[in-house]
């Protein structure tokens, strides 16, 4: 090879090298950011992603690349791209904790789990992930600008924590594994004492109990269920058990 074409060679390797290190932006960054306002106003949050995601990329300017961030993460959440979101807002907190929307995106990140929730019998990590942020917002933020629908969506986190207890204690019931269905009830009336669905619980306990003939223990869960939940519909399933005390 030629000196002429050695070098010619190295010079295109290195342009070459140069593109791929940083990203090639054709347009100015407020250009891009505008766009993508324009795209997530009118509901085209994939397209706003990508012009939001060249601004981020650019690394030219910390305010529009900061505004890209949550951005992103709202155009995620509004497309209901939760699993995305829930990292996007995540990321976001990390890299400006002290952002005047970082409480917001604490909220959103906690909500993008909480809509990922699909019922008691599926995985119950989504529901936990959505408590255990719940429960942050309202110690960082006590005052915070949605605390009174966190502490909402809080006790509904928790009723579904219950039902799910209720679920699986129920299964040990019908698998004829009482021990287990009973420390199952026992555990949920422990660790959920506030819940209204607790008399389904004590219910079920009273049944668990009479399963595993533990007769005295099943008559006083029901009459505990009475006193406590005088108008509660499975008040009718203790008299038909009770005749098995008899």
């Amino acid at each position: 090879m030629t000196t002429t074409k050695l070098v010619t060679t190295i010079i295109m390797a290195a342009a070459l090298l140069q593109g791929c290190a940083a990203p090639q932006v054709n347009k100015p960054v407020d250009v891009l950011f505008k766009e993508g306002e324009q795209f997530y106003r009118k509901g085209n949050y994939e397209d706003a992603i990508a012009q939001w995601k060249k601004v981020k990329e650019s690394y030219q300017t910390p305010e529009l690349t900061t505004r890209a961030e949550l951005g992103i993460a709202d155009a995620y959440f509004l497309n209901k791209d939760f699993i995305e979101s829930a990292v996007a807002y995540e990321d976001f907190r990390k890299l400006h904790p002290k952002h005047p929307q970082a409480a917001f995106a604490l909220y959103r990140q906690a909500m993008s789990y909480y809509n990922q929730i699909s019922g008691i019998d599926t995985d119950q990590t989504p529901l936990k992930n959505a408590l255990q942020i719940f429960d942050s917002y309202l110690k960082l933020y006590p005052g915070g600008e949605q605390s009174a629908e966190v502490m909402g969506k809080i006790s509904d986190c928790r009723d579904k924590q219950l039902q799910y207890e209720i679920y699986v204690g129920r299964f040990y019931l019908k698998s004829d594994a009482n021990k287990a269905a009973i420390k199952r009830f026992e555990d949920a009336l422990t660790s959920f004492p506030e819940q209204p669905r607790r008399d389904e619980a004590l219910y079920y306990l009273g049944r668990a109990y009479l399963e595993n003939g533990e007769k005295a223990k099943s008559r006083e869960t029901f009459e505990r269920l009475s006193r406590e939940f005088p108008a509660s519909t499975f008040r009718s399933g203790t008299k038909k058990s009770m005749f098995s005390f008899l």
